[in-house]
């Protein structure tokens, strides 16, 4: 596995129409995609800031992969995304290494991506994703 870059920070919102004052308004950066996953119960907003994103995630529903944490934590930084080559291959490597997945095998991401998370637990306490491939 190679990583390439940042690929994203990911925020959680409750409603990204009033936190887009302050990403569209006040810093005067625009919303370049918006995807609902319903298999995940989000709304995701992607803002371009440079080569990365800032991606809002927005709870579709009580029950979105999100809703947890929002309860629990409130809004704010949900994870970091780094974008790699060979994400195949980081599971085994990321159990060989003490850290732990948060699924057997890679998933489908927005935009066409595959993603894969490792627990916060063994990582020092940041939600880490991998991202393979280039948003569509």
């Amino acid at each position: 596995m190679k990583v390439n870059k940042i690929d994203h920070i990911g925020i959680a919102v409750k409603n990204a129409k009033e936190r887009l004052k302050l990403y569209e308004n006040f810093l005067g950066l625009k919303v370049e995609h918006i995807e609902d996953l319903p298999e995940r119960g989000l709304r995701v907003y992607f803002i371009n800031i440079g080569e990365t994103r800032f991606e809002l995630l927005e709870p579709l529903n009580e029950n979105s992969e999100i809703s947890g944490f929002l309860a629990k934590k409130g809004e704010g930084i949900h994870h970091i995304a780094v974008n790699v080559r060979g994400i195949e291959e980081a599971v085994e490597l990321a159990k060989s290494q003490g850290f732990q997945p948060l699924s057997e095998e890679p998933k489908l991401g927005a935009g066409g991506t595959k993603v894969l998370f490792l627990h916060p637990k063994t990582t020092g306490g940041i939600l880490l994703e991998l991202v393979e491939g280039e948003h569509k």
